[in-house]
C-alpha cells in the first residue's frame, strides 16, 4: 500500500468513526442535527476509501489480487454507498445509527489487515473470482440494509402502537421510508447475489471440474439464497410488507449471521479465507 492509499484509508476512517459517533449521539439526545452532519461526514468517509480503492486497483495487490484489507474495505464502501443512496432519496438520516457502526466495524477490521496480504489462495485469483466476491458483497450489503431498516421499523412501530412516540417517536423514520428501504434491500439484493453466486459457480466449473461442490460454506450461500429468495417472492406475489417483513428481515439476517460465524470458524471449508 501506497503512503497515499494509507493517507486516503485512515481519513476515510476518521471521517467513519465521527460520523458514527454522531449518528449514535443524535439517537441518544434526539437531535436531528447531528445526524445531519453525520451524513456528510460518511459521505466524505464514502469518497476517500472509493479513492482508495481505485489506487488499489492500479496495483498488483489490488482488484487481480485481491488484498485482505481492500476485501473488508470493500464491505465498508458497499454498504456506506448503498445507505447514502437511499438515505438521500428517502431522508431516513437516523438510520445511520444502526448502520455507521457496522462500517466502522469493517473498517477497523480492514485496518487489522496486512495490505499486501492476500486472502485468496494464488490458484483461485483471478478476475472472475474478484467479480464474484464483488457482486456478493453488493448483495448482502443490501441484506444488511434491509435488517437494519427492518429493526429501525419495528421500534418505531412499536413506539406508535402503545401511542408513547414522544421524541424518539418524531426523531425516527416514518415507517413507510422504512418498509421501502427493506423492501429495496430484497429487491436489489437477491439479484445481485445471484449473480455472484452464477460467477462463483461459472469459475468452480473451471477450477473444480463442477459446478457444485460440498462445501459448507457453499450450502450456506445456497440456502441464503432460497430462503431470501422466498420472502422476496413473498413481498412481490403475496403483498407482504410492514412489520411482518421487517421482522422476518431481522430474524432470518441474525439466523445466517450466527450459523455463518459457526460454519466459518468451527467447520472445515474451503472457502476459510473469508
Amino acid at each position: 500500500m501506497t503512503s497515499l492509499e494509507l493517507i486516503l484509508f485512515a481519513a476515510a476512517g476518521g471521517c467513519v468513526t465521527l460520523a458514527t459517533a454522531g449518528y449514535l449521539l443524535s439517537l441518544l439526545i434526539k437531535k436531528i442535527q447531528f445526524a445531519k452532519v453525520s451524513t456528510w461526514l460518511l459521505a466524505a468517509g464514502f469518497i476517500f476509501l472509493s479513492l482508495n480503492l481505485l489506487l488499489a486497483a492500479t496495483h498488483s495487490v489490488g482488484w487481480g489480487n485481491f488484498g485482505s484489507r481492500h476485501f473488508l474495505s470493500i464491505y465498508a464502501w458497499a454498504i456506506a454507498g448503498i445507505y447514502l443512496g437511499l438515505q438521500f432519496k428517502t431522508k431516513t438520516r437516523v438510520l445511520g445509527a444502526f448502520v455507521a457502526p457496522l462500517i466502522c466495524l469493517f473498517w477497523v477490521a480492514a485496518a487489522g489487515q496486512e495490505a499486501d496480504k492476500n486472502l485468496v489462495p494464488p490458484q483461485w485469483q483471478g478476475w472472475l473470482t474478484t467479480l464474484h466476491l464483488v457482486l456478493a458483497i453488493a448483495g448482502e450489503a443490501l441484506f444488511v440494509l434491509a435488517s437494519a431498516a427492518g429493526a429501525m421499523f419495528i421500534i418505531q412501530n412499536s413506539l406508535l402502537k402503545n401511542k408513547k412516540p414522544g421524541s424518539m417517536g418524531r426523531l425516527l423514520p416514518s415507517l413507510g421510508d422504512l418498509d421501502r428501504i427493506n423492501h429495496l434491500g430484497l429487491l436489489w439484493g437477491f439479484p445481485l447475489l445471484t449473480l455472484g453466486m452464477i460467477a462463483g459457480a461459472v469459475y468452480a466449473a473451471f477450477v473444480w471440474d463442477s459446478l457444485w461442490a460440498y462445501d459448507p460454506k457453499v450450502v450456506w450461500s445456497l440456502v441464503v439464497w432460497i430462503v431470501y429468495g422466498v420472502l422476496l417472492h413473498q413481498r412481490l406475489a403475496i403483498g407482504w410488507q410492514g412489520f411482518r417483513m421487517a421482522f422476518l428481515s431481522c430474524a432470518i439476517f441474525v439466523l445466517f449471521l450466527l450459523t455463518g460465524l459457526l460454519i466459518r470458524f468451527c467447520l472445515p471449508t474451503q472457502h476459510s479465507f473469508i
